[in-house]
């Protein structure tokens, strides 16, 4: 996947992320939906730094196609 294609899946991703949150708007989620949130939200994540891989790899002079997607377990224990 290069950058556009992982750009396009975060698009694809926040789309429905907010289509999910639009159509709870003044209640709460279900079981469920909570799940599928917490799916995107992972998804995300991993998408986000495989892309910061990629351009770190790019700026230090190395192929951005040796990145690869971290399992959740890495990308959820992130700091902040």
């Amino acid at each position: 996947m290069d950058d556009r294609e992982i750009t396009a899946k975060i698009s694809e991703l926040v789309d429905e992320e907010h289509k999910l949150e639009r159509a709870h708007v003044g209640r709460a989620l279900s079981e469920d939906e909570h799940a599928q949130m917490n799916a995107l939200n992972v998804q995300l994540d991993q998408c986000w730094d495989l892309l910061r891989q990629r351009r770190a790899r790019k700026e230090m002079g190395q192929s951005p196609e040796t990145a690869e997607v971290r399992p959740d377990r890495v990308v959820e224990n992130y700091q902040q």
